[in-house]
């Protein structure tokens, strides 16, 4: 056991140095540093991007746009800082700023619309993430959005109606249209009946 926590400590600091000459590289505009970067972060970053998209090849054009933020705005990274959130940051703002650029974006359910949704998150438990990831794509643009900013990012009502340029009623009615509908499908999935 002491010698595998051994190894495990061992990788993460050659991890962290990894990271940080990788980094040092794109500063200087290395491109064999930019492309290890890249290769190290892509996962995670079609994790995010794939949330937010309609498809594959959107969430890849999304991630390659976030990359290229990364890479021209890298000296404004705080070495001092983990980049993973800084990146994270970097790419969520990226899909929204795409998903607005598209003109997809169309909030047009009142609160008084969303009230009468029954609220029943408990069968979201019974499903796999990728299965739920799966569902999640299948909401219209608006929905999507508001469930991944608020949901999954974090984010509160009166941020996501900052970045969209929506009202914060419109955001928890779309959240709350976007949690019923998820849940429907999830339901239809599981062949669950109400």
């Amino acid at each position: 056991m002491y010698r595998w926590k051994t190894v495990t400590n061992r990788m993460q600091r050659f991890a962290e140095t990894d990271i940080e000459q990788i980094l040092a590289g794109c500063c200087k505009q290395d491109r064999s540093s930019q492309h290890a970067l890249y290769r190290m972060y892509y996962a995670y970053g079609m994790s995010i991007c794939i949330r937010y998209a309609d498809h594959e090849q959107e969430a890849v054009f999304i991630l390659n746009e976030g990359f290229l933020k990364v890479f021209l705005n890298i000296k404004k990274f705080d070495a001092s800082m983990p980049f993973k959130p800084w990146f994270r940051t970097i790419l969520v703002n990226t899909a929204i700023n795409h998903i607005k650029k598209q003109r997809k974006f169309k909030m047009e359910v009142s609160m008084e619309e969303a009230r009468h949704l029954p609220d029943r998150e408990d069968i979201l438990s019974r499903i796999s993430y990728r299965e739920l990831i799966g569902i999640v794509q299948s909401l219209s643009t608006a929905y999507r959005t508001v469930f991944n900013m608020y949901v999954i990012d974090g984010f509160k009502h009166e941020e996501i109606a900052q970045h969209l340029g929506i009202t914060v009623s419109t955001s928890k009615s779309n959240l709350t249209r976007a949690r019923a509908k998820l849940q429907e499908l999830v339901m239809k999935k599981l062949n669950v009946t109400i």
